[in-house]
């Protein structure tokens, strides 16, 4: 039976194996949906080579236990009645079915028969699995491809590299094995085609493949002894894994252990630009994107995040109706990775801000861009909470073999120790704390695979590492965010220098599967923006807090200042509260406002010059950091009235009106002329964020001597090419 190209990304397959061949009919159970992932959506059968669906009626956790484990994996989280996961098509061959949760498969379970039902696919069920797989659960689709035997168990699938290309990171190129009843097995390419390869090498964190030399490998394997699997494999080459393409026929086993006049199968691929095997280090090193016109934002690891394309100099978001593994694909090939392992919808790794540029995505899976995709301009009705999102296949580097977190009470916290060569021989030790911030925790957690750093540490007695790891390996680490492992930043060379030394002020993390992420809103302050001449007698209390230039201090109360005011709306767009450094217990009490300080310096406020120099200058502590307005259906938390709890909820945003003091600056002493209007938000990284890159914003500015005009606002650096 012929999978449609749709179902063959959305469709996590099993095949069933009959208790008794002549009672119980064969089935077989797949995942379908758009809006879901691997693990999760509406609950599909097959019987008599027809697909169909499950009613909910009496529909229970037992039930969806027996179907995902029949699916290979653990068992249920969960089931989801009325077509959550989209109404399907054909038959409802099942309806009323009473399982114990001791069955094998849902052919067994009592229900009123196959094709018996008097329900509509209003009422189609949907099943949430346990993430985990069931090891050595047959995957591979073998119904409808003539294959006699159901006992087909594969374990796992690898590319092994021949002796000359063992050290090589990441293993690019290799014979195709899978290991089978505990054996590794070659396949024979005589079946073999350039959609498998594409399989194998988008799985395997790789954007493409390419030709390698076949007499190496054809020397090679008249010398060894092959043990190859029985089957050839099918794809389309738009799977995510070799698990879901099709079984061809059985081949014919030869005498000599050869495949006909086939070898066993080879593919070498092509690393994205981050993983190529380079010996530049450093920041020359750090990932940089491969394409202008498509970025990922807000994900902990490489690899990961909320889709973002850019139009008119603009960056804005896609719209997740219809966003699938396919599409996303196209994303992770085209920013240098693998397929996609997950197609996220409804923002799963937080809001953009901007305009959303693409709705309902219809891609073939071969576009070299996202934007070679089909998809409707017209976004009308969708908002950021419906952000598409991708995970894709990166190469495995090896990297968290070399890092761990000692000491911590959990997993994600710990003294960092790093494993270095020494004397010829790899000796654990630690990281020299001397200007350790939270730019290069983040890299450590990003190594580690356990997100992204809420603290960096920079005395760690509290945590007892392993004693033979207290010596410095490692010091004058200075990061710049983008790299995937801690060697990659700059950092001193076999010189260690480190005045305080390791042990209790070696550096250290503490990780988190979340952050918040603060984004100013640009068009505010543009439309916003005036000039006021002040009097000195009133802005006392804010030269007190510094928010005046040095000139104010010689002037008499009678005198002005001419102020550059504008409101500030700063969003949180994370997928966790932002919340300031220090406890209640270390705010800043200042007397002359009445408010305590949170963070002493929020954001900066710059005048600079055409070629970038700093003409004035102002900062915003945040005195009253909370809730001003949520989106709809979020209710506020951090209200700072009455000396309460400071912060801003995701989703929410925190308004610094223009005539609140210190929301200017003070350009008495600037000159006519035209200027680059700059806003900082965190500057010092006090915070931890997914992302730091959207915390920058810059306007073009004219200043006549008696007005002023903010235009070309935009949050980021400003971006001259267009997406179409």
């Amino acid at each position: 039976m012929a999978v449609s190209s749709a179902l063959c990304i959305f469709s996590l397959l099993a095949l069933v194996q009959a208790q008794s061949e002549s009672q119980q009919p064969k089935i077989q159970l797949r995942l379908a949906g758009d809006k879901r992932k691997h693990y999760e959506g509406r609950l599909e059968v097959s019987y008599n080579n027809e697909w169909g669906t499950i009613c909910d009626d009496d529909f229970s956790i037992e039930a969806a236990h027996v179907a995902c484990r029949e699916l290979g994996f653990l068992g249920a989280v969960a089931w989801s009645p009325s077509a959550k996961f989209g109404q399907g098509e054909g038959r409802i061959w099942l309806d009323n079915v009473h399982c114990t949760g001791r069955e094998k498969s849902l052919a067994e379970c009592p229900s009123n028969g196959f094709g018996v039902s008097d329900c509509r696919h209003s009422e189609d069920v949907g099943v949430i699995c346990n993430q985990k797989r069931i090891p050595g659960h047959r995957f591979i689709n073998t119904m409808n491809n003539n294959v006699e035997t159901l006992e087909e168990r594969v374990e796992e699938i690898r590319i092994r590299p021949i002796s000359s290309h063992l050290k090589r990171i990441p293993v690019t190129e290799g014979y195709v094995e899978i290991k089978e009843r505990g054996k590794w097995r070659q396949i024979c390419d005589e079946a073999w085609t350039p959609l498998n390869n594409r399989v194998v090498c988008g799985m395997y964190g790789f954007p493409g493949d390419k030709n390698y030399n076949n007499k190496v490998y054809k020397s090679l394997s008249m010398r060894k002894k092959k043990n190859y699997w029985r089957f050839s494999v099918n794809c389309t080459g738009n799977e995510a894994h070799l698990s879901s393409c099709r079984l061809g026929k059985p081949l014919e086993p030869k005498r000599n252990g050869t495949c006909g006049r086939g070898l066993p199968v080879v593919v070498s691929c092509v690393p994205g630009r981050a993983f190529a095997p380079s010996s530049s280090t450093g920041f020359r090193k750090a990932y940089r994107p491969e394409q202008p016109l498509v970025r990922l934002r807000g994900g902990s690891n490489i690899g990961e995040g909320r889709v973002e394309v850019l139009k008119n100099g603009v960056w804005g978001t896609v719209c997740d109706d219809n966003w699938n593994l396919r599409a996303a694909t196209v994303v992770c090939r085209e920013l240098g990775f693998g397929s996609a392992k997950e197609a996220l919808t409804g923002a799963k790794l937080g809001q953009g801000m901007g305009p959303v540029h693409m709705n309902e995505v219809e891609c073939s899976g071969f576009e070299k861009s996202l934007t070679d995709c089909y998809f409707n301009n017209d976004a009308l009705g969708c908002s950021h909470e419906e952000d598409a999102a991708v995970r894709c296949n990166i190469p495995a580097m090896g990297f968290q073999k070399r890092i761990r977190l000692s000491g911590g009470r959990n997993p994600y916290e710990g003294r960092v120790e790093v494993l270095t060569e020494k004397n010829s021989s790899l000796v654990w030790g630690t990281v020299c704390s001397e200007n350790w911030g939270i730019v290069e925790a983040m890299v450590v957690c990003r190594q580690l695979g356990l997100g992204f750093a809420s603290h960096a540490f920079q005395e760690t007695w509290y945590w007892a590492g392993d004693a033979s790891a207290d010596n410095v390996v490692m010091s004058g680490v200075r990061c710049s965010g983008t790299e995937m492992s801690l060697p990659q930043c700059l950092h001193h060379g076999k010189h260690i220098s480190c005045p305080k030394g390791g042990g209790r002020f070696a550096a250290g993390v503490s990780c988190s599967d979340t952050a918040p992420d603060l984004v100013l809103n640009a068009q505010l302050v543009e439309q916003t923006t005036y000039l006021e001449d002040r009097p000195m007698y009133a802005l006392q209390c804010a030269l007190e807090e510094n928010c005046l230039s040095s000139t104010a201090k010689k002037n008499d109360h009678s005198s002005y200042r001419r102020l550059l005011r504008f409101s500030s709306q700063i969003h949180n767009v994370g997928q966790s509260d932002f919340r300031p450094k220090l406890g209640y217990h270390a705010w800043t009490w200042h007397e002359c406002h009445r408010h305590y300080h949170s963070i002493e310096v929020f954001t900066h406020y710059d005048l600079l010059s055409l070629n970038g120099t700093k003409v004035a200058e102002g900062h915003k502590a945040s005195f009253c950091l909370e809730d001003t307005q949520c989106d709809e259906g979020i209710q506020k938390r951090y209200v700072c009235a009455n000396f309460g709890e400071q912060g801003i909820t995701v989703g929410c945003w925190d308004t610094y009106r223009h005539d609140i003091d210190c929301q200017w600056i003070d350009i008495t002493d600037i000159k006519p002329g035209d200027y680059i209007f700059q806003v900082v938000l965190n500057p010092y990284y006090d915070v931890a964020e997914s992302d730091y890159t959207n915390n920058v914003m810059k306007c073009k500015c004219r200043y006549d001597g008696y007005r002023i005009w903010m235009y070309h606002c935009h949050t980021g650096e400003l971006q001259k090419k267009k997406l179409y």
